[in-house]
């Protein structure tokens, strides 16, 4: 990864990529470009986001400011043992894989520019926060992320990571949940894309398709529009006992089988 070429200021970075937050240097119209962005996006999420989401966002309290990434972090420790790391941006496999592996969230510290309101390239602190956060304190949802970390860095010492990252994308990053009141959305992508999350849920143009495994690690993906597929699970618990399995042979049986289209991705 050449951090060159991303936004977010690595110099201060240490080893593991982590960085300090440094919540007095957003100035008001940073925090007042969050609360836009939540309050848009909490108008969309109680129809379209799983029941874990909704419930986990409402006792954060985090609507008004930017969060303190250490406030949050004692709430997440009580929950589930987790912690938010603050860092500067996207950051290599190695370096995300081990935080995710001790039960750390890495969290982008900077926030998008006004004129990127509904489209942003990179991940910010908005959608790592919004997104992906409130589902850390659900107990299955973040043991299933410890061990995606845990199988990252086995993935990397098997030349395999590209096959694991299409299961981040299709289920964290783009993933939907059958629940009672229907299909809703779950990951952080569409929880906090302002075109996508109704998108996913009520237009009849893409395929909804049931969670497979091994289909979705040879899916190819894309970041330049609306996903064409979605893969969808039942619950966090399947979500849990579906990638329980050792992936190894499940890498060693695809990893020549030719890849699949069909899927595209939306703005963050």
């Amino acid at each position: 990864m050449n951090t060159a070429e991303l936004r977010g200021d690595y110099s201060r970075a240490a080893r593991d990529y982590s960085v300090e937050q440094d919540w007095s240097a957003y100035s008001a119209d940073d925090h007042a470009l969050y609360r836009r962005l939540f309050e848009r996006q909490s108008k969309l999420v109680p129809r379209y986001a799983c029941p874990e989401w909704i419930s986990a966002i409402a006792g954060l309290d985090s609507a008004g400011e930017i969060p303190k990434f250490t406030q949050i972090s004692k709430k997440l420790k009580n929950k589930t043992g987790w912690e938010i790391v603050a860092v500067p941006g996207l950051i290599p496999d190695d370096a995300f894989f081990t935080h995710l592996a001790n039960r750390r969230f890495p969290v982008t510290v900077w926030l998008r520019r006004p004129e990127e309101f509904d489209y942003i390239v990179e991940p910010d602190v908005f959608h790592d926060f919004f997104g992906h956060v409130p589902l850390l304190f659900d107990r299955t949802y973040a043991d299933h992320l410890h061990e995606y970390g845990k199988g990252g860095l086995k993935a990397m010492r098997l030349d395999a990571v590209k096959m694991l990252a299409r299961l981040y994308w299709f289920t964290i990053e783009f993933g939907l949940m059958k629940t009672p009141a229907g299909i809703r959305a779950y990951g952080a992508g569409l929880l906090s894309s302002g075109g996508e999350l109704a998108y996913c849920v009520d237009d009849a143009r893409p395929r909804r398709l049931p969670f497979d495994l091994e289909r979705i690690m040879r899916t190819e993906y894309l970041i330049d529009r609306y996903q064409d597929t979605y893969f969808v699970i039942d619950s966090f618990e399947y979500l849990m006992r579906e990638t329980a399995p050792d992936f190894t042979p499940i890498y060693a049986r695809i990893r020549d089988l030719p890849v699949l289209g069909g899927a595209s991705a939306a703005s963050l």
